[in-house]
């Protein structure tokens, strides 16, 4: 019975899991979207057919969120998904890493029938959650960096050909790949709502939190204020950052070994205790059990902990 129990549980939780990355991927990215989405949910058209269960799970979903939306935390926490990417607001993310986390945490439960772990799962899915958004946050402000050079060469030929500042982010939006292109569209959204240009830059600066774009926003405001030659301003931007990444490749090369150094500093201890659980049980469970050997362990995970920062410290060059 209680493998019965187990197999349900666990497809109804492929089942709201499938859900989730359904509407994720079929949200729109785009700032107007964001803010109409509410006003107009019930009236929204869809391009997909046979989707009325992932319309009533979406539906659910923002009426629980409702109550969410007014707070601090929930206003900062959009801010950051918009920074990921992830085309959810922060009470709909924290209602979906509920849901998740006590689906996972139920699932567990059934299938080991250990009232201690489940709790631990029901906590640690959202805790994973919040480390892949903030994860995808660096890796989406990496990536708008490797792409900046190429866009500010191709706003430096349109500039060049006749187009207008505003005309050249359009053709960025429409020529480039993500997140680049969704970045500009944004700015060019917001524009279309009424937003300066200036404001606009400014937010898209805020939430790339890139140095390198820091320069090309301050760069054109100063420009649109004194006048000059934008398209060369952006190209010797363009080299200079070109120039730094390709001394932050040169430096990651060489500090390799470091930084692998500190990993295996941080995880051998542990693959060691491990080993030394499973074919030595008895001796390895003095460190616990007798009180030198609970300050030993102590003694021994701050030092783990000390010479990894260190090392992390000396391999993190600046440029």
């Amino acid at each position: 019975m209680q493998i019965l129990i187990a197999a349900i549980v666990a497809f109804l939780s492929m089942i709201l899991v499938f859900l989730i990355v359904l509407i994720i991927r079929r949200s729109q990215s785009t700032d107007i979207f964001h803010r109409l989405r509410r006003h107009y949910a019930d009236n929204e058209k869809r391009p997909h057919k046979n989707d009325d269960i992932i319309r009533r799970f979406s539906r659910l979903v923002k009426r629980l969120a409702r109550p969410l939306a007014s707070s601090g935390f929930t206003k900062k926490l959009d801010f950051r998904l918009k920074q990921a990417g992830i085309p959810l607001f922060g009470a709909e993310f924290i209602v979906l890493s509920a849901i998740g986390g006590l689906f996972g945490g139920v699932v567990t439960y059934i299938v080991t029938l250990n009232i201690k772990i489940a709790p631990l799962v029901a906590i640690g899915i959202p805790i994973g959650l919040w480390i892949w958004s903030s994860i995808r946050v660096e890796k989406r402000r990496n990536a708008f960096t490797e792409q900046l050079s190429d866009c500010l060469t191709t706003v430096a030929n349109a500039l060049r050909a006749g187009y207008s500042f505003q005309q050249a982010m359009d053709v960025v939006s429409k020529e480039m790949e993500p997140p680049i292109s969704s970045e500009f569209e944004r700015v060019s959204t917001d524009i279309a709502m009424g937003v300066t240009l200036e404001e606009a830059l400014e937010q898209m600066n805020a939430r790339v939190a890139s140095p390198d774009f820091d320069l090309v926003v301050t760069a054109v405001l100063i420009q649109r204020e004194i006048g000059g030659n934008l398209a060369q301003i952006l190209d010797t931007i363009s080299d200079t950052i070109n120039e730094r990444i390709r001394m932050k490749r040169e430096i990651k090369a060489l500090t390799a070994q470091g930084r692998f150094s500190a990993w295996v500093l941080i995880l051998l201890p542990f693959v060691t205790a491990a080993f030394c659980y499973v074919f030595n049980h008895d001796q390895t469970m003095l460190l616990f059990t007798e009180e030198s050997g609970r300050i030993a362990l102590a003694v021994a995970l701050v030092m783990e902990f000390l010479g990894f920062v260190v090392i992390q410290k000396i391999v993190d060059i600046e440029v």
